[in-house]
């Protein structure tokens, strides 16, 4: 049976846990208010330039650009952003899941990974996956020149025929609580599909006035439109990693909470009955000495 001793030191290895909990809690809490603005601020960024894309590819006839080449999909490329470290709850499982199921319901083809986190490398690199590249310590903070540098290499192998089609699959940042796992197809770039109606369709849509030659614009703005889905899922991925985070601490400080009453609760029963046997022997020592 565990002794006082024992129990104040199991008591006082568990506050100390609860001490790094609490302080880890605080810190993801921090970033999560900068990495969420960022996100936020750039969707609506990434949603106009989807929008004004399709809107130059709806006025050409039949565009010509190497990144809307359309190719059976034969060799498929997956970016799989996943965190950077653990102590996020169920963040980095649920991606690998995402990511896992995607790759077998394509196992029949020719795959390829680019992972962009330090988890995801090492759980795809495990599964025996081959990297076209990787990206790891990037999430930390998110900037421009990583995304434009993975943009750049995507948009080579594609343009190389090397690859048939590119799809990014990470999590959406949604709420503190909740995430949405994501699978989102890059390349090739796609009329936008809608589920409402053609009135509906055509009122929301901008007929925009452009002074250059469509063909000219949709040239520039691809590599830009590439760039910034991969910003975009970035800046998402890494405020979905430090919600998490949030609230895996603020469980795991609560549970230490319960655990250090539980803890207490058994060391004053010891206490209690050791203090009751040393009262009972007195007595009993009392009463066989009269």
């Amino acid at each position: 049976m565990p002794t006082l001793l024992d129990f104040r030191r199991r008591i006082r290895s568990v506050k100390n846990t609860q001490q790094i909990t609490r302080a880890m809690k605080f810190v993801a809490a921090a970033r999560l208010r900068r990495a969420q603005e960022s996100a936020l601020a750039a969707r609506p960024y990434a949603t106009e330039l989807a929008r004004m894309l399709r809107s130059i590819m709806g006025r050409i006839d039949e565009p010509q650009h190497p990144l809307l080449a359309k190719r059976l999909e034969e060799r498929i490329l997956a970016i799989v952003l996943t965190g950077e470290r653990g102590l996020a709850g169920a963040f980095n499982t649920n991606i690998l899941r995402k990511a896992n199921e995607f790759l077998r319901e394509h196992k029949n083809k020719k795959l390829s990974v680019v992972p962009v986190g330090k988890k995801g490398r090492d759980a795809l690199k495990r599964a025996g996956f081959s990297f076209a590249a990787e990206y790891i310590n990037v999430l930390a903070k998110v900037e421009f020149g990583t995304a434009r540098e993975i943009a750049g290499l995507v948009t080579k192998l594609y343009e190389e025929d090397q690859i048939d089609a590119v799809y990014l699959i990470f999590s959406e940042f949604k709420s503190v609580m909740t995430a949405n796992l994501k699978v989102e197809k890059l390349l090739p770039v796609e009329p936008e599909k809608s589920e409402s109606s053609d009135a509906e369709q055509q009122k929301s849509q901008v007929d925009y006035i452009y002074e250059q030659a469509p063909e000219k614009l949709l040239g520039a703005l691809l590599p830009k439109y590439i760039e910034a889905q991969i910003l975009r899922a970035m800046l998402e991925s890494s405020a979905a990693e430090y919600a998490a985070r949030m609230a895996a601490m603020e469980s795991a400080t609560r549970n230490a909470g319960e655990v250090i009453q539980a803890l207490t609760l058994h060391m004053n029963k010891v206490r209690q009955a050791a203090i009751t046997k040393e009262i009972i022997e007195i007595v009993s020592g009392a009463s066989h000495g009269a």
